[in-house]
């Protein structure tokens, strides 16, 4: 196998958009000075595993314990999974199955599914949804999945409690660990405790490590995502390929030749000299749009920080929008092209959608229909694709094709980690920390006083 993701930035070129709006090849010279010394920074970084998210791939131990543990739960009979947690531990699963098995899977027959769970990520508070859910799955068709680093997540812990109450009086305590499995940190002296380690303990729950240098939006290739990805049956090898053979690609030093330096740093150039302050992502796929709000998580924390390194307030950060095309083209599009010209836009073209649907020849008493008829809807969604990328053009936009030849386990790998390493050079670039998120967990605080303010009025 080789690389599949290619990137194209050609026409965010003054060339091509005008001065105004596009990159001269002057400061694209410049950037790559830049570049350089952020690569130097990342290689130092990643010798002393400063941030674990670049060699998780590489954990092939985990991956034989998930595909152990997931073989003697699919041996249950597991007909439902059900994922308890928010942000990053649901929206990177939640990527990889709508991209692996489409839209609709949970609408597919048992056969159909040959014999795998349906999925259902709760990443949400919403008791009404969550009611439901109860109802859907019964218990003892059920494995729940509680992710948390800390167990501090007000959310997912919320959500599992209930979960605890409902399988000890359905299933009795003695079976809890037959329908449960808990995602957290590692458990050892040099390891702040989480709170699921009691819980796993009382239940003699199985438990799955997230290593303390992964954070969470950087944390789908490890047992977060793989655990669950292989209880749909996905091919982890084929992941961690992929992640392998991109991160090849990803650790060249030039920036004309590594897609993830490409990335960040024309959105970076664009923000800091044209006042591109939005980050458009769309894939031309219905299997992608997942991915398209995976990436918006990713972009919007790591790189929305009021202070840099150095202490300043700065206020930084691009605003990240998910679309669709061709869906997008008729409510978006209009103001992307005639609106404020604030935006770079992230168009995602996949050549091979592993089938083709001719358009059949009919009613030629209409022959407004004649261009379309005899063709196939591929067809019409490359021309889609192209044709909106050249009216972006003509509007002087800056856009970006991603390029990615069909999806797999192997290409959506690719196309992941080539954004993680997007997302942490761009932090370098901006030089601010584009691994903490203090901006989330002050809300976080507050809402467990104005908790904690309730429970004593009760």
């Amino acid at each position: 196998m080789i690389p599949n993701i290619k990137i194209d930035v050609s026409l965010c070129h003054a060339d091509k958009i005008g001065t105004d709006h596009g990159y001269t090849t002057n400061e694209f010279k410049q950037l790559s000075n830049q570049i350089e010394e952020c690569h130097k920074q990342i290689l130092k970084e990643r010798e002393i595993k400063k941030y674990g998210f670049f060699d998780l791939y590489k954990d092939k131990k985990t991956r034989e314990k998930i595909k152990e543990v997931s073989k003697q739960f699919l041996n249950q009979g597991i007909e439902n999974l059900v994922i308890l947690g928010i942000g990053g531990s649901a929206l990177g699963i939640t990527a990889l199955n709508t991209a692996i098995n489409g839209p609709y899977y949970n609408l597919l027959s048992k056969e159909q599914r040959k014999a795998y769970p349906r999925l259902f990520v709760m990443d949400n508070i919403d008791p009404s949804t969550f009611e439901r859910i109860l109802q859907l799955c019964p218990p003892e068709k059920t494995l729940y999945n509680a992710i948390s680093k800390s167990g501090e997540t007000a959310e997912t812990m919320c959500q599992l409690l209930i979960v605890l109450k409902k399988l000890e009086d359905s299933l009795g305590p003695e079976r809890i660990k037959e329908h449960l499995v808990i995602t957290t940190s590692p458990k050892s002296e040099n390891a702040p405790k989480s709170l699921l380690h009691p819980i796993a303990e009382k239940y003699g729950i199985t438990q799955f490590e997230i290593p303390l240098n992964v954070g969470g939006r950087f944390s789908v290739f490890s047992p977060v995502g793989l655990f669950p990805a292989e209880m749909l049956g996905f091919d982890l090898e084929a992941i961690a390929e992929g992640c392998a053979s991109i991160d090849k690609v990803c650790s060249n030093p030039q920036l004309d030749q590594n897609p993830a330096y490409l990335f960040a740093g024309i959105h970076y150039l664009l923000d800091k000299t044209k006042g591109k302050k939005i980050s458009v992502m769309m894939p031309y796929s219905d299997r992608l749009k997942d991915t398209a709000d995976w990436y918006c998580q990713l972009w919007a924390e790591s790189l929305g920080k009021k202070d840099d390194l150095n202490g300043n307030e700065i206020f930084n950060g691009q605003t990240p929008v998910k679309a669709l095309g061709a869906t997008d083209q008729h409510s978006q599009i209009q103001l992307y092209r005639e609106g404020p010209n604030d935006k770079i836009i992230n168009m995602i073209k996949v050549k091979d959608f592993n089938t083709s649907l001719p358009v059949p020849e009919m009613f030629s008493e209409i022959p407004e229909l004649d261009y379309i008829q005899g063709q196939t809807m591929n067809d019409l969604i490359e021309a889609e694709f192209e044709g909106t990328k050249d009216a972006l053009t003509i509007s002087h936009r800056p856009v970006i094709v991603i390029e990615i030849e069909k999806i797999s386990e192997y290409t959506v790998a690719q196309l992941l980690y080539m954004l993680e390493v997007a997302t942490a050079t761009a932090g370098k670039l901006y030089n601010i920390n584009a691994f903490n998120q203090p901006g989330v967990d002050e809300g976080k605080r507050i809402a467990r006083q104005l908790m904690m303010e309730k429970k004593k009025r009760i």
